[in-house]
């Protein structure tokens, strides 16, 4: 397996702006379609979905849709969100999916409606800081059930984000008073499913 992208430890703020910019100059900034590594996560990420088929998939942070159009073949429908406009014109030219649905959203703000019985967190979660998460929970409990799947994957490497992979998946789990059903623990990343989360 090879390395993933090198992470962009420099930005001092993981804002709208930083992404934007990053797609603006980068086609595929994190090799999501060339990389032995995120082949290899998003193999590992579909073979844990402990459902043949979902009603209604949230994926955070899309990207350019790597993921995405994997979801979409295991969901009636995928709603898929990115802060960045480049990122998601991308995606909808990978991914020509018409049960998918990419909106535009800087997290944790957003409104996603739906109801959703699949939340795919993939990569995200160590680009908030403490309060930042809060919210997303809070975003996020109104729109899940005890019966929602989360799928969370995070690299585990050393980065200057505000979180760790680690850090960011315990405290996020702790967030939304999860279950943990799976856990996965590979050399690059850490893979886990929950479910049973607790609505406010």
């Amino acid at each position: 397996m090879s390395s993933p992208t090198p992470k962009f430890s420099y930005a001092p703020l993981y804002d709208h702006e930083f992404f934007e910019l990053l797609y603006a100059d980068q086609v595929d900034p994190w090799s999501v379609l060339t990389s032995s590594y995120e082949r290899d996560k998003y193999e590992a990420t579909l073979r844990c979905l402990g459902q043949s088929r979902y009603r209604h998939a949230l994926e955070l942070g899309c990207s350019i849709g790597g993921l995405t159009r994997l979801l979409a073949e295991r969901c009636d429908a995928v709603t898929a969100i990115d802060t960045s406009a480049i990122a998601l014109q991308r995606a909808r030219e990978l991914c020509h999916c018409t049960n998918v649905r990419f909106m535009q959203a800087h997290l944790p703000d957003g409104d996603w409606n739906g109801s959703y019985d699949l939340v795919v967190l993939s990569e995200i979660l160590y680009y908030f800081s403490v309060p930042a998460l809060v919210r997303l929970a809070d975003q996020l409990s109104r729109v899940v059930s005890k019966r929602t799947e989360f799928v969370v994957v995070h690299w585990t490497g050393e980065t200057d984000y505000p979180l760790t992979g680690d850090r960011a998946t315990e405290l996020f789990q702790c967030l939304m008073r999860a279950e943990l059903r799976h856990r996965e623990r590979h050399s690059q990343y850490r893979l886990e499913v929950w479910t049973g989360v607790q609505k406010e």
